[in-house]
């Protein structure tokens, strides 16, 4: 594979020397680009001669008319020609960049132009590495599906005590390995997947729902995409934008879900069912808006179509993975609801609290699989669980295309 590695403007620049090394020893062909910055702590000619390449540091390299219009399109060229980004050290200023944006070097510029996938590793200050700003943007790389290799704690440059050192050379290569490893493992799938609430309506005015954002979902949809698959997301009304390429369906009712659901079932071959459904909805809808009166209201309700139990009758072949939101016994609930709906996997999770769960934008989860084996994944963002949840269907597949013949 060739790959790109950025190396910004910090202390921990001269690490990436050994990074270098590492990914060449890996097989792979080494782009290295440097901010101007980075160059005050390690020279061009150290990279060069590791990579046995021209190291880009400028985005306009050259007086010379049309050299500066070749190096001014130099940015597309690399972008298209390389498998992988890397930035290591990923600094706060360089995180900053990429999070909104903004391009006025030619490493940011390459960034906005590169389509594949990236790996941070980011070093700087505790301080800084704690601060919101830092933190917001590091959110936002993770849910555009980038791969953040944590800071190590230790003693500092600056003499502080706590996260913020580059972690080991050894462990950025093995997350680059890792995410080439991953990509397009998915390729030639369609995966069918629901996710937020359904609105269920108690008049022309008003409706019963629940406080699913979807966000869980349409983090399942971005990971399936970049992972090569073909993706309908079918919808409840969420305030997110669909992930770029996925097919959304949106819908309102459990009925409208499960209607959409079977349209949708003959081409997929993995079934994730993220959505909330609601469990029931009003018997009788009234024609007109209920009136607030001093009396007691009393409203029948009768039980909405289980859509997962359905789909475990009618799954065939497919993988059928279901979602358990409890608020106790999480263990035994998400086995159960495996068993009674003839899933392959169920993802369980606590809603109570505060941090993950219904609206976070953090998850920790317990898969409860066919096979009998109960995995813990611990928190992390929505993005980094989905891509565990598909990690997890792929072994999953394959040792029931063992076992079963399949």
């Amino acid at each position: 594979m060739n790959l790109i590695l950025g190396v910004g403007g910090g202390i921990a620049a001269y690490k990436a020397a050994e990074l270098a090394r590492l990914l060449m020893q890996r097989g792979h062909g080494v782009q290295v680009v440097m901010t101007a910055a980075a160059q005050e702590f390690v020279r061009p000619l150290t990279f060069a001669a590791l990579t046995g390449r021209k190291v880009i540091h400028d985005l306009f390299s050259s007086t010379d008319p049309e050299a500066t219009l070749s190096s001014a399109i130099e940015h597309i060229a690399v972008a298209q020609e390389n498998d992988l980004l890397v930035a290591a050290p990923a600094t706060a200023d360089l995180l900053a960049k990429f999070a909104h944006g903004l391009a006025d070097d030619f490493l940011s510029t390459l960034y906005l132009a590169f389509a594949g996938p990236v790996v941070l590793a980011p070093a700087m200050n505790t301080n800084m590495w704690r601060h919101a700003a830092t933190q917001g943007n590091l959110e936002t790389l993770r849910r555009r599906g980038h791969r953040i290799v944590d800071p190590e704690d230790g003693e500092l440059a600056c003499g502080m005590i706590g996260p913020g050192r580059l972690a080991a050379p050894e462990q950025i290569a093995a997350a680059v390995d890792a995410e080439l490893a991953r990509r397009r493992d998915l390729d030639g799938e369609t995966v069918l997947i629901t996710a937020g609430p359904t609105q269920e309506p108690l008049d022309p005015v008003r409706y019963i729902t629940n406080r699913s954002s979807g966000k869980m979902g349409y983090a399942l949809a971005e990971a399936a995409i970049a992972r090569g698959a073909k993706v309908t997301l079918i919808s409840g009304p969420v305030q997110l934008v669909p992930p770029r390429g996925v097919e959304c369906i949106g819908v309102h009712t459990a009925r409208e879900m499960r209607d959409r659901v079977f349209e949708n079932l003959d081409a997929a071959g993995i079934i994730i069912k993220a959505a909330a459904v609601a469990d029931f909805h009003l018997a009788k809808v009234p024609a007109q808006k209920i009136k607030k009166t001093a009396a007691r209201l009393s409203l029948e309700f009768d039980p909405t179509p289980d859509i997962l139990a359905e789909l475990g009758r009618k799954k065939g072949d497919r993988v059928l993975v279901g979602f358990a939101a409890e608020t106790e016994n999480l263990q035994q609930e998400t086995r159960r609801k495996m068993e009674a709906k003839n899933c392959d996997m169920v993802v369980g999770n606590l809603v109570g609290g505060e941090e993950t769960g219904f609206d976070a934008d953090q998850n920790e989860v317990l898969l409860a699989l066919r096979t009998g084996e109960l995995i813990p994944v611990p928190r992390a963002s929505k993005r980094e669980v989905a891509d565990r949840i598909f990690d997890e269907i792929l072994k999953l597949r394959l040792s029931l295309y063992a076992t079963d013949g399949r």
